[in-house]
């Protein structure tokens, strides 16, 4: 393999010159830039990239640590997440947290100095205050996406309350009084927590003779809202709308609801909430809140990488818009 050594001996300057030209200085002339570039094709030298990394500090290379690459709202967040970092001149390197909190404490205490990359996105479910507490001084910056948030990081996502009210107001708006709440959970997640919120927000201002109930779910996923739908379907009353505060829970629920032979939106009227692609091939194609994924990508990057280019001002939060998308199922 050709050596900087060796373009210097044929071009008949210093080492450090090929490395001054190899690296666009300016202070080259252009009779010495054309001699080495003419040695570098004659032996086939390639620069290290390692080694054009310590030198410069930078690695080009980004991580975004996501929940679940197998949910499709993140699955499509993670596609726009690499094109976002592909035109900004950077890789992007996917982690998954499965939202465990010793994952995401793990992930994220790699933002130090030792770390090969350049900066990381986190969609943490898990951390707590204290964590992020104890990380505001990374090494490397972190922008935070989600609903999590700290004044010590820069922070982008949409408003869940504002998202989930308008999204239940669709359902009041189209008649329904018997609202289920799919999505709720224990073990208070600030977006099953806002997403709730939100429903009891727009519940609060309905006109009276208005019933709701909550089902408490372990995860957004495809079982989950299935398993509700079934005890939503062994009540004496059947609810006249489900508002599921994911696709999945969503998905879930109209498999059983059709397997069942309730008429959907007939009889139950379906609402998701993530803008997921599944979305729209479901039958009845769904009624969603779609969150701007790209513009939620364009805006983390953005932030990350004005804060790895030197920015050390205030830490920013960023609201993306969403919509409500109203298909067949409401």
């Amino acid at each position: 393999m050709a050596t900087r050594d060796d373009v210097a001996q044929l071009a008949g300057v210093s080492p450090r010159t090929v490395t001054n030209v190899m690296n666009g200085a300016a202070a080259v002339s252009e009779a010495t830039r054309q001699r080495v570039l003419e040695a570098v094709a004659r032996v086939g030298y390639r620069p290290s990239e390692i080694g054009r990394m310590l030198r410069s500090g930078r690695t080009g290379i980004l991580v975004a640590v996501l929940p679940g690459v197998d949910a499709p709202y993140f699955a499509e967040l993670a596609r726009c997440l690499t094109d976002a970092a592909r035109v900004r001149g950077y890789s992007l390197l996917i982690e998954q947290s499965d939202g465990e909190r010793d994952r995401e404490l793990e992930l994220l205490a790699r933002a130090d100095r030792k770390a090969f990359f350049d900066g990381l996105v986190i969609s943490p479910l898990a951390l707590r205050d204290e964590d992020l507490l104890r990380t505001t001084r990374t090494e490397r910056p972190v922008v935070l996406l989600g609903e999590e948030r700290h004044p010590g990081f820069d922070h982008v996502a949409i408003d869940n309350l504002a998202a989930a009210r308008a999204a239940t107001e669709h359902l009041l708006a189209r008649g329904r009084r018997r609202l289920v709440a799919v999505g709720a959970q224990r073990e208070q997640h600030s977006s099953s927590a806002l997403r709730l919120a939100g429903f009891e927000a727009a519940i609060a201002d309905a006109s009276a003779g208005v019933e709701t109930a909550v089902e408490y779910v372990d995860a957004f996923s495809r079982a989950a809202g299935a398993a509700a739908a079934r005890r939503i379907l062994a009540r004496d009353e059947l609810p006249d709308a489900l508002f599921c505060f994911s696709d999945l829970l969503a998905v879930g629920a109209m498999s059983v609801l059709g397997d069942a032979g309730v008429a959907i939106p007939e009889q139950i009227a379906v609402m998701g909430f993530n803008g997921s692609d599944e979305a729209r091939y479901t039958r009845p194609a769904m009624s969603t809140v779609t969150p701007d994924k790209r513009a939620i990508a364009e805006a983390a990057l953005d932030a990350l990488v004005r804060r790895i280019d030197g920015d050390d001002g205030p830490s920013r939060s960023i609201a993306i818009p969403y919509e409500v998308t109203v298909r067949g199922s409401s």
